[in-house]
């Protein structure tokens, strides 16, 4: 789909979220959208290995690991297996890893920031269940579109 968040806001505000935070373009696709699925993990990426490693479908993976700074819940593995398993973004309230690399990559990640730690491996976190930072509700189901200018979320596919 063709499309600017900016066109979203003007054809359909009354239907959209608008993220309030200011996230970093991290991907090769600096364009993405799809259906949301969400993992809510803090410091453990598990619940992300999980999803990007399981068919993706054209979605995008929205994962709430409360703004943490000090792991990075995406690195160019994960990123790997997301490209190969057909996601078309990933949404991260935290930070990710190995940024020039994901930055090569079809795929579209939006993050906070960097972090060169990775996470422990504990198997915690949920999926699949809303989440809410950036002053905005990401359920699962729901669609995202996300480009230069911001994220936005509506609970329907749109068109221009």
């Amino acid at each position: 789909m063709d499309f600017t968040t900016a066109d979203l806001c003007d054809a359909h505000a009354d239907h959209l979220q608008v993220a309030e935070d200011d996230f970093a373009d991290f991907g090769g696709s600096a364009s993405f959208c799809g259906p949301i699925e969400t993992v809510k993990a803090f410091e453990d990426n598990s619940r992300v290995r999980e999803a990007v490693n399981e068919p993706g479908a054209g979605r995008v993976l929205v994962v709430d690991g409360g703004a943490s700074m000090r792991r990075a819940m995406l690195g160019d593995n994960l990123a790997a297996a997301a490209v190969k398993n057909g996601w078309t973004g990933i949404v991260i309230n935290g930070c990710i890893r190995d940024s020039a690399e994901i930055g090569g990559m079809p795929l579209g990640v939006k993050a906070l920031g960097t972090c060169p730690m990775k996470t422990e491996k504990r198997n915690l976190g949920e999926r699949g269940v809303p989440v809410r930072f950036a002053g905005i509700t990401f359920s699962p189901g729901h669609y995202l579109y996300a480009d230069d200018d911001g994220i936005v979320v509506s609970p329907k596919e749109l068109s221009l």
